[in-house]
């Protein structure tokens, strides 16, 4: 019985990776489990005692060179005992040899280095209710009217590897919300908003610029009708923080971004929204 089995998750029991997150308090989205699967269904791992759940985390692979880690959680009544180091291992294995990427709690940061991972910079939750503004019109389309090869390349300039196949579920899920912002005929923001167990969370925001981060905002929240709502943004992009300022939000908590090795020059000045904690 203290024995810890660990094995590659069903893709339906990836739900109970999201109600556990959930339970920490994580505000996962409602449709994430089948979001989540849709890159790396065997990145999903479980430990069990006696047959019941004991130890959850992921670490997703996107391609040959880079993966994620998340939803690392021990069931609470069994900490401290080891399991959770045993299934970080296995994790682990799975990533290998790619460069893995975390976005854990800032406490834990030490922890983190001791199996190489650095500090890369902070992600800040902020949050609170706004009133729906105005839908803007110029050059606002739906996300899903814009080819999924240019929203992918896009996408490259802010995220180290492709994720063509949970880009296409995150945007196409039902539920979920996309706008664009064409500029010229090209691209010049997008973002993504989601239904969570507590209000909605924009992430992805991606935009050339502050004003268009705003225009794509306003379209997402007028899409939505307005409410509680969150935006995770890295805390080294000063016009991502100071936009979700001047929208009234307030830092519920904060992230500690971290890499084992070296990633590809990322546009982290184009980030607005990070698109979720969990997977990158």
């Amino acid at each position: 019985m203290n024995d810890l089995t660990i094995r590659q998750m069903l893709p339906d029991e990836i739900a109970l990776a999201v109600d556990w997150a959930a339970a920490e308090g994580w505000n996962p989205g409602l449709a994430d489990a089948g979001c989540f699967a849709a890159e790396d269904p065997a990145g999903f791992f479980i430990g069990e005692l006696g047959g019941q759940p004991a130890a959850v985390i992921s670490c997703v692979n996107y391609g040959a060179h880079f993966s994620f880690l998340g939803f690392y959680i021990v069931r609470p009544d069994l900490r401290g005992r080891g399991h959770g180091l045993q299934i970080w291992n296995a994790a682990i294995a799975h990533a290998r040899p790619r460069v893995i990427g975390l976005d854990g709690v800032v406490a834990q940061q030490a922890n983190y280095r001791k199996s190489g991972f650095e500090l890369a910079y902070a992600n800040i939750r902020y949050g609170g209710t706004i009133a729906a503004p105005p839908a803007p019109k110029a050059g606002i389309i739906a996300l899903t009217d814009a080819p999924e090869a240019i929203v992918a390349a896009d996408d490259a300039t802010v995220f180290p590897a492709p994720r063509p196949a949970f880009l296409h579920a995150w945007i196409t899920t039902s539920g979920h919300v996309g706008r664009a912002l064409l500029r010229d005929g090209r691209l010049a923001g997008w973002g993504v908003i989601r239904p969570c167990r507590s209000g909605r969370k924009i992430g992805p925001l991606v935009a050339d610029d502050r004003a268009a981060a705003e225009v794509v905002l306003s379209a997402l929240l007028a899409s939505t009708g307005g409410g509680e709502i969150f935006l995770d943004v890295p805390a080294v992009n000063r016009d991502a923080v100071a936009l979700a300022q001047d929208l009234g939000l307030a830092p519920v908590f904060e992230t500690a971004r971290m890499y084992t090795g070296a990633i590809p020059r990322l546009r982290i000045d184009r980030v607005f929204g990070v698109t979720t904690f969990e997977l990158g």
